[in-house]
C-alpha cells in the first residue's frame, strides 16, 4: 500500500466547510490535492467528485458549466478547475441560490485569479488554501510549531540534532512531491521529476498561456532553478535564450501561475533610502530543482555555493509551508541593501515582532555569522521584539546574544 501523510492543511479545509461556500485548494500537479480534498469529504455523506482530467467530463463543463455544477445540497469536489475557467461563473450562481456553507472544494494546479480566461474572483464566497509538496513535519508526521517557539523565545528546550549536513542535502535532493518521495532510487526520481516538467509543458501550459517554443521554456525552467535564492533580474535570467522581454515576463509568469517558483518580497517598512527593492526568486520544491540541474549528492556536497543554494532553498519550502498554514498570522519578506547588508528572511507576526533568519550549511558558526542580524535589530527594528536566527547543520541550540541564537535547521519540523 501506498503511503499517505498528514496534511498540516487538512484542518483548515475541514474548518472552511463550516463557514465557506466554496474553498478553492491550490498547489502543482501531483502534491496531493486530490487525496487532501477527498480525505477531508470522506467523513461528510454523498459527496459528488468530479475531475476535469477526464475528457468527457471536461467537454460537459465546457458546454452546460450550469448543469454541470449541479448536484443537490452535498458537498462537490471538481478536480482541476483551471482547464474550464466558465464553471466559476456557475458555481457563484449556484451558492449565490443555496447560500449553505460547504458546497464546492475547487482544485486548481494553476493561480485560477491569475488567469486571461477568468473573470469571476468568487469574491465574498471562496476560501483559498495553498497546498506545497510534502514538507518534511508532515512527512516526520510532527506538529508544526516552529514559528511559534521562535516567537515565544522558547528556544532553551529544542533537542539536540542528529542529522548531518549529507542528511539535509538528501531531503532537499529528494523534494517533496508524494510520488517522487516514495521513489527510493535518485536517478528514479530525477526521471520522475524530468517527465513532471515534459507533461506539464505539453499539456497544462497549454491552459493557460500561448507558448510558442516549448523547448525554450525548458530552458527558462532550467534557468530559473539555477537562479533559486537569488534576487531577480528577469534580463540576465534571460540572456542565454534569446526572447524578447514581453516574451520572456509571459512565460516566467505561466511558470509562476503552475506554482514552479516564487517569489519573497523585499521588507520595506523603512524610510532607508538605500534599501533594496528587488524580489527573491525561489524553486517551489528542491527535488524539481536538483533535477533540472542534474545534480547529486555528489556533485553538491563538496561544493559550498551549489549546497549552499540548495539549502536556502531547501529552508525556504519548509518556512512557506509554515506561513500558509498561519493563515495570514504571519508575513514573509527578506532585506538587502546597497551596503549588501542581508537577512535571509523575515517573518513578522503579532503585535510588530520579527524573526530574522540567516541560513548557513555548514555545521559550524561564529559570532560573523550574526552581524547582519545584529545590524538589523539595532536599526531597522528598533521599537519591535526581534529575534535573530541562524539556522545551520550544526546539532545545538546555542545563544550568540541577546535573542541572537544558533539553531539547528531540524527545528523547522522537529517535535
Amino acid at each position: 500500500m501506498r503511503e499517505t501523510y498528514p496534511r498540516w492543511q487538512s484542518d483548515a479545509i475541514t474548518n472552511a466547510l463550516t463557514s465557506r461556500r466554496v474553498i478553492l485548494l491550490e498547489g502543482p500537479r501531483q502534491c496531493g490535492k486530490t487525496t487532501l480534498a477527498r480525505h477531508v469529504a470522506k467523513d461528510g455523506e454523498g459527496a459528488v467528485y468530479r475531475t476535469l482530467d477526464d475528457q468527457t467530463l471536461l467537454n460537459s463543463a465546457l458546454d452546460d458549466p450550469h448543469g454541470f455544477v449541479a448536484h443537490g445540497d452535498n458537498l462537490m469536489i471538481i478536480d482541476e478547475v483551471q482547464r474550464a475557467p466558465a464553471l466559476l461563473t456557475a458555481v457563484k450562481k449556484d451558492v449565490d441560490e443555496n447560500q449553505a456553507p460547504g458546497r464546492f472544494i475547487l482544485t486548481g494546479s494553476a493561480n485560477i485569479q491569475s488567469l486571461p480566461k477568468v473573470s469571476e474572483s468568487l469574491a465574498g464566497r471562496v476560501r483559498k488554501i495553498r497546498l506545497r509538496p510534502l514538507c518534511e513535519g508532515e512527512m516526520e508526521r510532527t506538529h508544526p510549531r516552529f514559528l511559534e517557539r521562535m516567537f515565544s523565545g522558547d528556544l532553551r528546550s529544542m533537542p539536540v540534532s542528529s542529522l548531518t549536513k549529507d542528511d539535509y542535502l538528501i531531503r532537499a535532493l529528494r523534494g517533496g512531491f508524494p510520488e517522487a518521495v516514495r521513489l527510493g532510487d535518485a536517478r528514479e526520481r530525477q526521471l520522475w521529476h524530468r517527465d513532471y516538467l515534459d507533461a506539464l509543458i505539453e499539456r497544462d501550459l497549454k491552459d493557460i498561456a500561448k507558448i510558442r517554443r516549448q523547448d525554450s521554456l525548458l530552458k527558462l525552467i532550467e534557468a530559473l532553478a539555477a537562479w533559486s535564492s537569488k534576487f531577480m533580474d528577469i534580463s540576465a535570467i534571460g540572456a542565454p535564450l534569446s526572447l524578447t522581454h514581453g516574451t520572456l515576463e509571459s512565460y516566467i509568469n505561466a511558470i509562476e501561475t503552475l506554482y514552479l517558483v516564487d517569489r519573497v518580497r523585499p521588507w520595506t517598512k523603512t524610510d532607508y533610502a538605500r534599501v533594496g527593492k528587488k524580489d527573491k526568486l525561489f524553486m517551489a520544491d528542491t527535488g524539481l530543482m536538483a533535477s533540472c540541474l542534474n545534480w547529486s549528492l555528489d556533485k553538491v556536497r563538496l561544493d559550498g555555493e551549489l549546497n549552499g543554494k540548495l539549502i536556502e532553498t531547501f529552508v525556504y519550502t519548509q518556512l512557506a509551508a509554515l506561513i500558509d498554514i498561519g493563515a495570514g498570522k504571519y508575513s514573509l519578506s527578506h532585506y538587502r541593501d546597497r551596503e549588501q547588508r542581508e537577512v535571509d528572511f523575515l517573518i513578522e507576526g503579532a503585535d510588530n515582532a520579527i524573526v530574522g533568519i540567516e541560513v548557513k550549511a555548514g555545521t559550524h558558526i561564529d559570532s560573523e555569522s550574526f552581524k547582519h542580524l545584529k545590524w538589523f535589530k539595532a536599526n531597522m527594528a528598533a521599537g519591535s521584539s526581534f529575534t535573530g536566527i541562524v539556522l545551520y547543520s550544526g546539532e545545538h541550540t546555542v545563544p550568540f546574544g541577546d535573542k541572537m541564537w544558533a539553531v539547528p535547521t531540524c527545528a523547522l519540523w522537529c517535535a
